[in-house]
């Protein structure tokens, strides 16, 4: 898959494709019906698959203390776009001047010279433009007039209500994996570098690979039993906190993550932690005691929901 980044980094070997827009955080089962039904067309006619996104989001542009927390990473995103066999990304800079940008220059400068688009997949109520001003229905008839096709990707329903990002982040928040699983079509997962941390784990027994988020807002808080993949042919097993470890005082939001039966050192390593259970929420100890106390606990819960895994599948 080929990454571009900004309008000016188009050439013409980018350009005639079958295209769709839009911030696919998550990229859960409702985004791959889209990019299914994008693969359908560019296949019977030929053409490349773009998706555009933006970096930052409208959202964290214009009010980043109260944007949704991410659900990817942008180079978690590109990965998958890749695995979801995407041609091409292009990744607009969202800043003042695209905010300034009316819906008419929008379409003209990045849909029709930039991308030169021949198939548009949007959703119905997709805005854009300054101060949103542009619309689906804007859509259509500047593809009349600039001769490509533009349709609505549809709703694409788990039970009765719609998959989205936000129901996605609701579940997380309230600790409903297995509803964030079926909503994402896998379970879901945060990837990460092992950087060095205070190394007060050791001090208790449990050492941890401390990755760090980058993140504004972590949409999911509290201790998990994990799966990590990337330390082997098989997944290794363990314990997750994600929180600012108030027992410690600490300052800023990390994932904390503690290997079953696994000793080795790991700085530098990249991890892929699946979340399957949420244990509890974050809380504040008197002591490292009291602390310490409570992981094992945490760590034995865990244990006992492998096994029990496990068991069942046997």
């Amino acid at each position: 898959m080929r990454l571009i980044r900004g309008l000016h980094n188009l050439h013409p070997g980018h350009q005639g494709g079958a295209v769709t827009i839009g911030n696919f955080d998550g990229l859960h089962r409702g985004h791959q019906a889209v990019l299914r039904q994008l693969h359908r067309y560019a296949a019977r006619h030929r053409l490349v698959t773009t998706v555009m996104t933006f970096e930052p989001t409208a959202q964290e542009f214009f009010s980043p203390q109260t944007a949704p927390a991410r659900l990817q990473r942008l180079r978690d995103k590109l990965a998958m776009l890749r695995g979801l066999e995407v041609d091409q990304t292009l990744c607009l800079r969202f800043d003042r001047k695209l905010a300034e940008l009316s819906a008419e220059r929008f379409i003209r400068q990045i849909l029709v010279d930039g991308l030169d688009v021949r198939y548009l997949v949007v959703g119905d109520d997709f805005r854009f433009g300054k101060d949103r001003s542009g619309d689906f229905a804007l859509l259509q008839e500047a593809g009349k007039r600039y001769g490509f096709e533009v349709v609505g990707t549809g709703t694409f329903l788990e039970g009765d209500d719609r998959v989205s990002s936000t129901r996605v982040r609701q579940a997380l928040a309230a600790g409903e994996l297995v509803l964030a699983e079926r909503l994402l079509g896998r379970p879901y997962r945060m990837c990460g570098r092992v950087a060095a941390g205070q190394q007060r784990g050791r001090t208790i027994g449990f050492p941890t690979a401390n990755i760090h988020l980058h993140r504004v807002v972590s949409p999911l808080n509290g201790v998990f039993s994990v799966r990590v993949h990337g330390l082997g042919a098989q997944a290794l097993h363990g314990v997750a906190n994600i929180g600012t470890r108030p027992t410690v005082d600490g300052s800023y939001r990390v994932l904390e993550v503690h290997l079953f039966d696994f000793e080795s050192d790991i700085y530098g390593r990249h991890l892929d932690v699946e979340f399957c259970s949420k244990l509890r929420d974050e809380m504040k100890f008197a002591s490292f005691e009291a602390l310490k106390q409570q992981i094992d606990a945490d760590a034995e819960k865990a244990r006992r929901f492998f096994s029990e895994r496990v068991s069942a599948s046997e």
